[in-house]
């Protein structure tokens, strides 16, 4: 807990997806957390009373001791935008339209009055635009004292992207996208159209997309968008209900592609990795013609991204690597829950007028460690209280003893520090294994996930040692680049093998954290950033000669990732999770009073018009 000095700003972001607040003091990010770490319940929507009450306590102060609120949002403009869709689309959108207005009226239009009695605030509340919340949190973090930056994302008020210049404390948007002519939502739709959840499995459907071929990206960028060669573009909307209706795409759409949507938990065939691969191609075209638009443009050398397309991480090396910009940035909590962040940092700088600082070598996102953290004598209460077997560790041994169970085929819960911002675990809440396994992605996906057998794991890997694995050139701190493996470290087998039996290839020595394409999601650790986690990997390479670990994210398939020692002991509990490292308290599941985790159900399943777009 801080000590009450300064001036502290809430932000807030809520009643869309992925709520969460963020406590800014005097311009330094303090604590940020997201709602569903809280409730449970996967990017919870609702307002983040439990973040809040987290941020407020964390930093030592009350509501009567904030000078400001920022929301990232404008409520009235986003209803705006549904009301004049449905009235441009009645009578077809009346359904969407019925559906849509009781939760506006009942409670979305009124976040001042909600902030104010949820937290008894009576100060000023603000109302940046989102894509103006985004590209705050884009820009201020960062460690650039100019750039530029882009936004994309599915819909704000009624922008969709937007693109333009920081320097100093000094944000400007240039030009935007307006709705529906939305990457965000093309791509959501694709991964309806796919069978994954909107709003929650894009990534799968990114995931998938090495798996098949880019055989329809010509079909996407003749038929469904009309794309210009400043990447702006307008989308067909007869080919799509996502104004109209309650699905994202329509029966025409379904004989362009000659197949309907893939039912949830269905098969996944070849046509849909096809397609798949198909909407990544051209989400990568679309994201390059918009980087070197945005360059050509600001003239700026430096690109900050953000909004929820920035967590595509593929395009993001996409951008790296076309050499259209010396260096980039991605703000690590991109979607929503990063606007609370944006929010606040925008009050600070631009609404109150002070003055920005660049890190001193890094970025000001501290790792992006800034959730709760639980102190030593709290988690052994809750073992005790529990009747758990555990063990003791001095802190000097924790490192030595988590390597070794890893590097003898052991797979560790990682339950350390402050909790992560954002989706990606990052060495806090993680669970952690040996990239060198070739059976180890699909027992972490059956057995301990549940969830597909071909979702990819990342490595986390000495900073140091990144160039020597992986065509990558500098830090990749927040999971936010794909890089692919050095051809030296790779094996041939993959090519014999097509779709979902590319699984059964090794690929490389490191074949757990190497994608079917040879790529991998590389996130760097420095010991400066996170010394725990730091030192583990490093006694694990002295061991084994390999400089890295599988890091995903501690939770299984639906739900978010673990807050508490609580949370932890659960999810270790209920999988087949062989070790818990929680804090320095070492679980062996051996010693547990209850019996293995029973196979999970998971483990069953097979797996238009002329001219630019952008409006100033």
């Amino acid at each position: 807990m801080l000590k009450n000095t300064g001036i502290n700003i809430l932000g807030i972001s809520c009643f869309y997806h992925d709520s969460a607040a963020c406590l800014v003091r005097d311009g330094e990010i303090v604590c940020a957390a997201q709602e569903e770490r809280f409730t449970r319940r996967k990017h919870d929507s609702g307002f983040p009373a439990n973040a809040v009450s987290f941020c407020l306590k964390d930093a030592g102060i009350c509501a009567d001791d904030l000078e400001l609120v920022a929301f990232y949002d404008k409520p009235f403009l986003k209803f705006e935008r549904i009301l004049e869709t449905s009235l441009s689309y009645a009578p077809a959108g009346i359904t969407q339209f019925i559906a849509a207005i009781p939760p506006w009226l009942k409670q979305k239009l009124w976040v001042t009055e909600t902030i104010r009695s949820s937290l008894s605030y009576k100060g000023k509340v603000i109302f940046p635009s989102h894509h103006e919340s985004h590209a705050a949190s884009a820009f201020y973090p960062s460690p650039f004292e100019r750039a530029a930056f882009l936004t994309v994302d599915g819909a704000g008020e009624w922008d969709t992207a937007a693109f333009g210049t920081g320097q100093g404390n000094k944000l400007d948007i240039r030009q935007s996208l307006r709705f529906p002519n939305s990457l965000g939502l093309l791509y959501s739709a694709f991964t309806y159209y796919t069978g994954f959840k909107v709003n929650s499995g894009e990534y799968k459907l990114m995931g998938l997309a090495p798996y098949g071929s880019p055989v329809y990206k010509d079909i996407i960028l003749k038929e469904l968008i009309d794309l210009k060669k400043d990447g702006s573009f307008r989308i067909n909307m007869d080919y799509f209900s996502f104004c109209s209706g309650m699905r994202m795409t329509n029966r025409r759409f379904d004989r362009l592609f000659g197949a309907p949507p893939r039912k949830p938990e269905g098969e996944i065939t070849m046509k849909y990795m096809d397609v798949a691969s198909s909407i990544q191609a051209a989400t990568e075209e679309i994201i390059l013609k918009m980087a070197s638009y945005v360059r050509e443009d600001t003239g700026e050398d430096k690109l900050c991204l953000a909004g929820g397309v920035a967590l595509n991480c593929v395009a993001n090396g996409r951008i790296l690597r076309s050499g259209l910009f010396s260096d980039i940035w991605v703000q690590p909590a991109s979607g929503d829950a990063g606007g609370a962040m944006g929010a606040a940092l925008l009050a600070w700088h631009k609404y109150l007028g002070r003055d920005r600082s660049c890190g001193k070598g890094g970025d000001t996102q501290k790792s992006s460690l800034l959730g709760p953290f639980y102190r030593d004598d709290y988690i052994e209460s809750f073992l005790k209280s529990e009747g758990v077997p555990y063990r003791k560790l001095d802190q000097d041994g924790v490192a030595d003893k988590v390597a070794g169970l890893v590097s003898s085929g052991m797979v560790v819960g990682w339950f350390q520090g402050r909790m992560e911002f954002g989706p990606r675990a990052l060495g806090a809440r993680s669970i952690i294994a040996d990239a060198r396994s070739p059976g180890m992605q699909e027992k972490l996906n059956l057995k301990i996930k549940f969830r597909e057998s071909f979702r990819p794991f990342a490595p986390s890997v000495l900073g140091e040692k990144v160039s020597e694995w992986f065509d990558l050139d500098r830090d990749s701190p927040y999971m936010l680049l794909v890089a692919d493996v050095k051809k030296e470290k790779r094996l041939d087998e993959n090519k014999e093998y097509s779709g979902l039996d590319k699984l059964k290839a090794a690929r490389s020595l490191v074949p757990a954290v190497t994608h079917v394409d040879y790529s991998s999601r590389v996130q760097t650790v420095r010991r400066e950033d996170n010394p725990l986690y730091y030192d583990m990997i490093m006694s694990f390479y002295r061991e084994t000669g390999c400089p890295m670990v599988i890091n995903t994210s501690f939770n299984v398939r639906g739900e978010p990732l673990v807050l508490s020692p609580e949370d932890a002991y659960r999810c270790f509990r209920n999988t087949q999770m062989d070790y818990l490292m929680l804090g320095n308290f070492l679980l062996d599941k051996k010693e547990q009073p209850f019996p293995a985790a029973a196979p999970h159900a998971a483990e069953k399943r097979s797996g238009c018009s002329g001219g630019r777009e952008w409006i100033n």
